[in-house]
């Protein structure tokens, strides 16, 4: 059977850098790069009062966000791309070098399956 899209759910425990702005900005753009993916916009907010921060990257291809939770270490990324050119996989290695987690769990999902 073929996908419409890959969508990669990545867990990060124990995480560095994830209450800045900047850092999370950053690994967007750079994980975004890495799957040969197309970005349309982007969009960092800081909220209150853990200095989290939320990141999502609209891209041709679908999306990418993140959002973090300091307190706890804890980072969630969703990257969900379409098209046979991305490789929503290849964001993994970025998350990893940038926020530096201490525990890494990996979920990938087949979207939009067609049955011929």
């Amino acid at each position: 059977m073929k996908s419409l899209g890959r969508h990669v759910i990545v867990e990060l425990w124990g995480c560095q850098n994830i209450d800045s702005l900047q850092a999370v900005e950053e690994a967007i753009r750079d994980a975004v790069a890495a799957t040969n993916a197309t970005l349309r916009d982007l969009q960092v907010f800081p909220w209150e009062p853990y200095n989290g921060v939320s990141g999502i990257a609209i891209l041709s291809e679908s999306h990418l966000s993140i959002h973090t939770w300091p307190e706890l270490g804890y980072a969630a990324v969703d990257v969900f791309t379409c098209g046979e050119h991305t490789n929503p996989e290849a964001a993994i290695p970025v998350l990893r070098e940038r926020f530096r987690p201490q525990r890494m769990e990996v979920m990938q999902v087949s979207r939009g399956m067609i049955v011929d």
